[in-house]
């Protein structure tokens, strides 16, 4: 015996949201972004603080590829959900790493207005490094540790930046010579 069940329409007080192909699109994007956020979390780290950036490499595709809006879309979703899993959500971790996301896209934002021969992935992503950590640091500054002592670890933090910067530039360059996923499957 089947039942059949009559679909009674919209119910009072019961809203519907439709879900397009562009919001499919950033949950993947952001959940790859999670993802590495939390493989970057596993990583040891000889200074707290200091860590590769992994998930920034999707901040950097979905830049250019999908545009500034989308980038920080992903990147809101990816501090969020990653201060839920890792358990540091509204602790100060979460809000330096909001911070030096935002600083981080604010400057990509204004870099994409820059000539793209000399401004691709790999100076794109040191140019978002350094705002990173940049943005921590003064976060850091200003309310976790009130003495400027804290600058003294810029050029440890600078070193990292450049080197995972360039690292993870030079990944997103290569994901990017590639076709995207939905292109190659329509090809």
């Amino acid at each position: 015996m089947t039942r059949s069940v009559i679909d009674p329409g919209p119910q009072p007080g019961v809203t519907q949201l439709t879900v397009t192909a562009e919001d499919r699109r950033v949950a993947w994007l952001a959940t790859a972004a999670v993802g590495l956020s939390l493989v970057d979390a596993a990583i040891p780290s000889p200074l707290p603080g200091v860590k590769a950036g992994l998930a920034n490499i999707v901040t950097l595709v979905v830049l250019a590829r999908y545009g500034w809006g989308t980038a920080v879309w992903v990147s809101a979703l990816r501090v969020l959900a990653g201060s839920l899993l890792l358990g540091y959500f509204l602790a100060p971790g979460f809000f330096l790493s909001l911070t030096g996301t935002t600083l981080s896209l604010l400057t990509l934002g204004l870099a994409r207005h820059l000539p793209a021969r000399w401004f691709g992935p790999v100076s794109l992503s040191i140019l978002a490094a350094f705002s990173h950590i940049g943005g921590q640091l003064l976060l850091a500054r200003l309310w976790l540790i009130p003495h400027d002592g804290v600058f003294l670890l810029t050029p440890v933090f600078a070193a990292a930046a450049l080197v995972f910067g360039t690292i993870n530039g030079l990944i997103a360059a290569k994901l990017l010579a590639e076709p995207a996923l939905s292109e190659s499957t329509h090809a």
